[in-house]
């Protein structure tokens, strides 16, 4: 019964990757960065098949960058500490006491976590923060809201939530130069060595950007936006993401990642 079901796990693998070839060979020598996150990184089976994905992409040439995330891990960090968190617009406002929390559970135990997926899977991964020879450097993110019946604008206080200003990717062109993988935490540092908490998604668009990568990649547990009815839209422009924002059509996590 083992060897049949080897058998048929082996001939579906050939069949998928047969149809990928083309793919692969077409992104070959780029740089594709990889946002990882979502409920997938609480499911045992869908971690270690991630991992062999990632170390796939790496065996046929690809350069992948891998940036996660970790909002369950810290979540559950959080009510084992009974610190209690807040959301504003699919942000986690961030004070001082739990950004030393964040930094903790993100640049440490989901990182090395992340890493040795990849390195398990047979391909060589380094887990480093955006504070890491000043990858990632940060400000302080300022968003404003406007009250429904004043019309009137005030400044939201997120705390040490932070925005790339600049991305320095010397620390990342040196791992993968040497065949590595680098597997990032959306930690950044401010100008005055402050750490500030970034949310992956926005992370992982900067580090992109930086590296002028030819994809990039979000896997998480959701298809996208959906409008009204729930289906899917496939495409859609920027002015028409600010509207459906406005609009309250895209809401929570999904505004840093559009």
């Amino acid at each position: 019964m083992t060897a049949s079901i080897d058998i048929a796990t082996a001939t579906e693998q050939a069949r998928v990757l047969a149809q990928a070839l083309p793919y692969l060979r077409r992104y070959a020598g780029d740089t594709i960065v990889v946002k990882y996150g979502g409920h997938a990184m609480g499911d045992a089976a869908l971690a270690a098949e991630f991992g062999r994905d990632v170390a796939l992409l790496k065996q046929v040439g690809i350069n992948p960058v891998v940036v996660h995330g970790g909002g369950p891990q810290i979540n559950d960090m959080l009510r084992r500490l009974a610190i209690q968190s807040t959301f504003v617009d699919g942000l986690r406002v961030t004070d001082a006491a739990m950004v030393e929390v964040v930094e903790m559970v993100l640049a440490g135990t989901v990182n090395k976590h992340v890493a040795d997926l990849i390195n398990r899977a047979g391909a060589l991964a380094v887990g480093v923060c955006g504070k890491d020879g000043s990858m990632i450097r940060a400000r302080p993110l300022r968003r404003t809201t406007r009250d429904t019946d004043s019309n009137i604008e005030r400044m939201l206080d997120l705390g040490f939530v932070g925005e790339p200003e600049h991305v320095d990717v010397r620390v990342i062109h040196a791992l993968t130069g040497a065949g590595l993988t680098p597997v990032i935490a959306p930690v950044g540092i401010g100008a005055d060595g402050q750490t500030y908490n970034i949310n992956a998604d926005t992370a992982a668009g900067a580090i992109a950007g930086a590296l002028h990568a030819t994809r990039l990649l979000m896997l998480t547990d959701v298809p996208g936006v959906l409008d009204a009815e729930g289906r899917l839209i496939p495409e859609m422009t920027i002015a028409e993401v600010r509207a459906a924002i406005e609009a309250g059509v895209i809401t929570g996590g999904m505004i840093p990642k559009v």
